[in-house]
């Protein structure tokens, strides 16, 4: 069983003709999945640069159910990814928080990394994998970046 405190890993995922929204749809359900093979319920802390995964996560998902899955505007977009989302969400206690990709936040900075390089050779980490986010952090310090940056804090640096 895993220890107290955090733990850190990667993963990443593509799929050919997607877009951004599905993609960090997609990369939500493969993190509750990942989790879920350890056990839970947990409590977690959801970190991405999509306004689209985070607001309907914690703003619009409750109006859609209420209104038997739709929008006041029609049908919703990625409908089949919302509902397994909120499906696989619903034992954790989840806290979505959203930062401004291509802003410095070195967490956010390499987790495009990985996306792009993912994307571009449509790559999948087939789970959970050792992270390469300290060794990314010391080549990035190396270049004059993120010197002062605690890795261990959520808050954003300047670059």
């Amino acid at each position: 069983m895993w220890t107290e405190g955090p733990r850190r890993f990667d993963y990443f995922l593509a799929e050919p003709d997607t877009t951004n929204n599905r993609m960090a749809l997609r990369s939500a359900i493969a993190a509750l999945d990942l989790l879920g093979a350890h056990g839970g319920p947990w409590t977690i802390t959801f970190v991405s640069d999509s306004n689209y995964l985070v607001l309907g996560m914690s703003a619009w998902i409750p109006a859609w159910r209420a209104r038997g899955w739709r929008r006041k505007g029609g049908a919703i977009e990625n409908l089949d990814l919302w509902q397994e989302l909120v499906a696989k969400a619903g034992p954790h206690t989840i806290e979505w928080k959203w930062v401004r990709g291509h802003a410095g936040h070195p967490k956010n900075e390499y987790a495009n990394e990985l996306a792009t390089r993912a994307a571009a050779g449509l790559l999948d980490s087939g789970g959970l994998v050792a992270s390469g986010f300290l060794a990314w952090l010391g080549a990035e310090r190396h270049r004059g970046r993120y010197r002062t940056y605690d890795p261990g804090a959520d808050s954003a640096p300047t670059p």
